[in-house]
């Protein structure tokens, strides 16, 4: 008569102990959350202040800031590339075939205008930020981390957010708008030749309707995305970085963590730009 009833007395303690886990983490995980949206933000204002102070008191480190420049255009630029003409191309496909059908073969332009300039180039600029660029800044600091450089410098009276974190943000905000235009080069290039080659498009009218539709506030925008992308993507990535802990296991947590938290904030980011620019500069004919 024991073993059937300590049996349900089994599954009760197991479903408590269970029950008692998920209150745990519901109760834990938003505080936690809220710190580290917190460090977040204290990491960007102080990298804006460093950014200033320095510049103006000649202090800021222009080699560190060339060397990481090249550093993420070598991982950034080529694959940008590679993702603009595919991007272009795609948008002209979809949108050439509907075209066909309706006529309307001379508004092939304005797709790759509102496409590419406006979504396709920032977003694809952000992703690869995220991607490769984040990744590469966690990687470097959380191995700093984890061999216990950061505390060195602290150390030696340098601040690692001064000395580390203001050249890799300046870099990156340097390359963001190199990126977005590469992409939205190739990408209305690449859709070009599919609408004239594919479409039978003719490219004056090509270029005619691009003109019509893609304005210069929509090239603005664009680079203004990828400016804000940039500098969340080293914000997150440095502040992954600098907190890790744990061995390589750490450094790897920490940049899957960055790359994931980024292209989240970046499709946040590109909606609530996107929804301001319509809201104060609506879509017209140029």
């Amino acid at each position: 008569m024991s073993a059937p009833t300590a049996v349900p007395e089994a599954v009760e303690r197991s479903a408590r102990a269970r029950f008692a886990q998920l209150a745990g983490y519901l109760r834990d995980k938003p505080s936690r959350s809220l710190a580290t949206i917190g460090r977040s933000a204290r990491l960007g204002g102080n990298v804006l202040r460093f950014c200033v102070t320095d510049t103006l008191s000649g202090r800021l480190a222009l080699r560190e800031v060339v060397e990481q420049m090249w550093k993420l255009l070598k991982v950034t630029a080529l694959p940008a590339l590679l993702m603009a003409v595919p991007i272009g191309a795609e948008v002209s496909v979809q949108v050439g075939g509907i075209m066909n059908q309706v006529g309307a073969n001379s508004l092939a332009g304005a797709a790759s205008g509102l496409g590419v300039v406006g979504q396709g180039a920032p977003m694809a600029a952000g992703l690869l930020m995220s991607g490769a660029a984040a990744s590469a800044i966690a990687s470097d600091l959380g191995a700093r981390a984890i061999r216990e450089e950061i505390e060195a410098i602290r150390v030696m009276g340098i601040d690692p957010v001064q000395r580390l974190v203001v050249p890799r943000f300046i870099a990156m905000i340097a390359i963001a708008p190199m990126l977005c235009i590469i992409i939205i080069a190739a990408g209305v290039a690449a859709g070009l030749l599919i609408s004239a080659n594919v479409n039978d498009v003719v490219p004056g009218s090509f270029w005619q309707s691009f003109g019509a539709f893609a304005t210069p506030t929509d090239l603005a925008f664009s680079v203004v995305k990828s400016l804000l992308f940039a500098a969340t993507v080293v914000v997150i990535a440095s502040l992954r970085g600098l907190e890790a802990k744990g061995g390589p296991t750490g450094v790897a947590n920490a940049v899957n963590a960055s790359v994931v938290l980024s292209v989240f904030c970046i499709f946040a980011t590109n909606l609530l730009v996107s929804q301001l620019q319509l809201m104060f500069f609506p879509a017209r004919l140029a």
